[in-house]
């Protein structure tokens, strides 16, 4: 791969251990057991089924309580604000006009054979992940970890499930990650979690068909790309202290992407303030404000213990529309020229006229090419002839949403 240091592109608008434990795999075993016990020699399908919807209903409705509960906790934090009051509206009216795509994909994710929903890695509630699997699983495929934005308060797995099935198609196992939001923990519970999530993807893989040795790969949106990037630093330190253990490896990770992302909180209090993330809320989120340099990736990257580590970092790449309003371009800007002042291979892409959500929602459900998606699948299959000649020959990716709702979301977006 070509070095990337000092590397930076500016797009003109036109080009851009063991297996997870789930409640159907723990009543399939205690029924299988029960049955052999009693001289029988199989599962009797009815049964099953009839315990699988049980027990998915008892989750859904646990979930439900949770979120119902967080909710009304949330409330208290915000109280009544303008702001926030407008752009919870906002956010409704966009889903509603982006709805069309959002029904399709959503009976994609849950009638797809190839969708393993809800896989456990760790023991808090939100330690779920889904895994997106290629139809034609042969040879060890690659594996992109996605970890979703949301403002560190309504991040859900789900939202990468648009990625995922799309990645899928092109031969890439994909596994997209949950963490606690905002009131349930707080960001070092958000990157606790995401990095336990790593290990146990990276560690469990090969079960699935993924390669674990030489092509993972990490990406994160939003929120979730400064989350990522914390848990990659997190990382970073531990294997700089001699003797400390550690589960995975940074060296594990082939190459990171971070789509318009935050990484210095300290630029960031007074921006998100003003559009609805009071300060009072989002210090609570990190900590309180003595927290925010050590929650600061672009700050962090510069510590004396990282020194010896950084230059090992996999290559980085920042992609950012210079028209987010939510999370400003020159965030990006900023933390590309901090990794290489580091040290690290850092390549900064702006998408002129891109908002914070076109290059991960609202293009891809234009179908067709779109930048964050072909840049991706080019760099994780570039090592691979054969991956690279089917994706000259994939089919055209299909539209989702016609052009004028999502133009009318563009135009409406809380982001």
């Amino acid at each position: 791969m070509a070095a990337l240091t000092n590397r930076r592109r500016t797009l003109p608008p036109d080009d851009v251990g063991s297996q997870a434990i789930t409640a159907d795999s723990v009543s399939a075993n205690y029924l299988t057991t029960h049955h052999l016990a009693n001289g029988k020699t199989g599962l009797r399908p009815p049964l099953a089924r009839q315990e699988s919807l049980r027990r998915n209903i008892e989750h859904v409705a646990a979930e439900t309580y949770l979120i119902t509960r967080l909710a009304f906790t949330l409330l208290r934090y915000l109280g009544i604000g303008y702001l926030w009051i407008s752009q919870l509206l906002a956010l409704g009216c966009y889903a509603v006009l982006l709805m069309p795509g959002f029904l399709q994909v959503a009976y994609e994710y849950f009638s797809s054979t190839k969708v393993r929903r809800s896989l456990v890695y760790g023991d808090q509630p939100r330690n779920r992940f889904d895994l997106y699997l290629p139809a034609d699983i042969g040879e060890p495929k690659p594996v992109l970890i996605f970890v979703t934005g949301g403002a560190w308060i309504i991040g859900y797995k789900a939202w990468g499930s648009l990625l995922g099935l799309q990645l899928a198609e092109r031969g890439i196992i994909v596994a997209c990650l949950d963490y606690r939001n905002f009131p349930q923990g707080t960001i070092s519970d958000m990157v606790n979690d995401t990095s336990q999530g790593i290990s146990f993807i990276i560690n469990n893989i090969a079960n699935y068909g993924g390669d674990p040795n030489s092509r993972v790969y990490l990406m994160g949106q939003s929120a979730g790309a400064h989350i990522s990037s914390c848990a990659l630093l997190e990382q970073a330190a531990r294997e700089s202290e001699k003797g400390e253990n550690v589960s995975w490896s940074i060296s594990q990770i082939k190459a990171y992407f971070g789509l318009s992302g935050g990484y210095n909180l300290l630029d960031l209090v007074d921006h998100f303030h003003k559009r609805g993330l009071y300060r009072r809320i989002f210090l609570s989120i990190m900590e309180g404000e003595e927290s925010l340099k050590v929650f600061s990736p672009e700050i962090k990257i510069q510590e004396p213990c990282l020194k010896s580590v950084i230059p090992h970092f996999p290559p980085v790449y920042l992609v950012h529309g210079t028209a987010d309003y939510s999370i400003p371009s020159v965030a990006s800007e900023r933390f590309a020229d901090a990794l290489q002042k580091a040290g690290a291979r850092a390549e900064l892409i702006l998408c002129e006229g891109k908002t914070h959500t076109d290059l991960f929602l609202q293009d891809p459900l234009r179908g067709g090419n779109d930048y964050l998606f072909d840049h991706a699948v080019a760099i994780i299959h570039s090592n691979d002839s054969d991956a690279l000649t089917k994706d000259v020959f994939a089919p055209r990716r299909k539209r989702f949403v016609p052009e004028i709702l999502l133009k009318l979301a563009s135009k409406i977006s809380p982001f």
